[in-house]
């Protein structure tokens, strides 16, 4: 049984219990939640998964030593107490993210040159050779978190922050972040049980994310690599295990539909869809949403309209008073989750919310409200529910041979994507057979 340690998922405002939910299901434990962290504990294998399976995760950390400090001298000494040959050799190059919440520490970029000394004066006089500094792609990630007089220097085990998945080659001016589409779908507890309807696709983030979650594919797996594969104590035998492993993959029954008034956007998000290789679960379609006719009916709308901020979009109040006049008069029986920086826009819908969560798109707080689509008033509405989830039905639900052998197909497809995706080339264990 390997040792366990303590690890940090960093995560964005408002997703933190779906992170902590997404941990306890892999099997962490000492799970704690803080502002836009989530503290657990587990081992190396887990801190893998978490790399890979981890949806609304930015980043993993494995800490090197806590401790308090009253200036920035105080923190050189204690930096230069870590035996640092442990986590970094004199022939490697790093580079430091420093986060700063104190009154103390007041500049992020002097912490991070006052870390950098302390560790290049540390090789220096224990081997007289220092490895080199590299903003640009190092073999070792430093997160240096100050909060207060509380210090963390932590090894960063992702590098590039996880919500960069790797199947995007393409994005329109104003993509939504892919953890935060993902943390979307899971609060409005999608599963993959029904259809999905995105009328303002952009360049396919949440359609791509939804497709993932349905299929239980790995958001990690399409990634050029981690952090901690150069790591001196990096297990390539289990990675590989890990990687290779599809148990968790299943069959979708349903469908996901995408549109976009712009067809350069529904062109993004086709090459983002190829690129992912989930062409066989998504449509899409150019349609503006006045006019937009629904494919499926009871299913899940799950959208991030414009906001007014940095699209210049004309009239937008006219664009939310569309919206709502199409999930109410085309989209009976199906429940629908919006999101936006603005609630006079959400309440020109003329829908209202059964429920409201906050979270951060970017630098904006927004609102993600959910609405149940229903004939008549609400108060009947309330009245005649029993409590069911409404749920679309399924385009073909009689398996035979070949349907099968073609889900295999396309998922041997998915496999020669992944394994070849951003350029990575992996030495593969033996998998087994379909």
């Amino acid at each position: 049984m390997q040792n366990t340690f303590q690890m940090i998922a960093k995560t964005f405002k408002g997703l933190e219990d779906v992170l902590a939910q997404e941990l306890t299901n892999l099997g962490a434990q000492d799970i704690r939640t803080d502002r836009r962290v989530v503290y657990f504990s587990g081992d190396k294998e887990l801190l893998y998964k978490a790399n890979l399976h981890l949806r609304t995760a930015s980043r993993i950390l494995k800490p090197i030593c806590t401790f308090k400090a009253d200036d920035t001298d105080d923190l050189y000494e204690q930096i230069k107490k870590v035996n640092w040959q442990q986590y970094l050799l004199s022939s490697q190059s790093f580079a430091i993210d420093s986060t700063v919440y104190s009154e103390t520490f007041n500049h992020s970029q002097f912490i991070t040159y006052r870390v950098k000394d302390a560790i290049v004066d540390w090789f220096n006089e224990h081997e007289g050779k220092r490895p080199r500094i590299s903003v640009s792609n190092p073999d070792i990630y430093l997160n240096m978190h100050i909060s207060h007089d509380m210090c963390t220097l932590s090894l960063d085990s992702s590098g590039e922050s996880l919500h960069k998945r790797g199947w995007r080659v393409e994005q329109t001016e104003a993509p939504i972040n892919e953890a935060l589409a993902a943390g979307m779908l899971l609060l409005a507890g999608w599963d993959g049980q029904t259809n999905l309807v995105d009328p303002f696709c952009g360049s396919g983030t949440i359609l791509i994310e939804a497709a993932l979650i349905a299929l239980g594919i790995p958001p990690g797996i399409y990634r050029k690599s981690f952090a901690f594969e150069k790591w001196q104590d990096f297990d390539k035998e289990l990675f590989e295990q890990l990687y290779n492993d599809d148990t968790c993959e299943r069959d979708f029954a349903f469908h996901i539909y995408g549109s976009d008034k712009a067809p350069a956007a529904i062109r993004i998000a086709a090459s983002n869809i190829k690129s992912a290789g989930l062409q066989q679960y998504i449509s899409l379609e150019v349609a503006d949403v006045k006019d937009l006719q629904p494919q499926v009916h009871n299913c899940m709308i799950v959208s991030n309209p414009p906001y007014g901020e940095r699209l210049n979009t004309t009239n937008i109040m006219q664009l939310y008073s569309n919206i709502g006049e199409v999930l109410k008069h085309r989209f009976v029986g199906s429940t629908a989750w919006i999101i936006s920086s603005d609630e006079i826009y959400l309440k020109r819908m003329g829908l209202r919310p059964s429920k409201r969560i906050e979270l951060l798109n970017g630098a904006l707080d927004c609102w993600f409200n959910q609405y149940e689509l229903f004939e008549g008033k609400r108060n009947e509405h309330l009245r005649q529910r029993n409590g069911g989830e409404h749920k679309g039905k399924p385009h073909n639900t009689h398996k035979d041979k070949s349907s099968d052998n073609h889900r295999n197909h396309e998922r041997n497809n998915r496999k020669d994507i992944r394994r070849n995706s951003g350029g990575r080339t992996r030495n593969t264990l033996s998998k087994k057979s379909e």
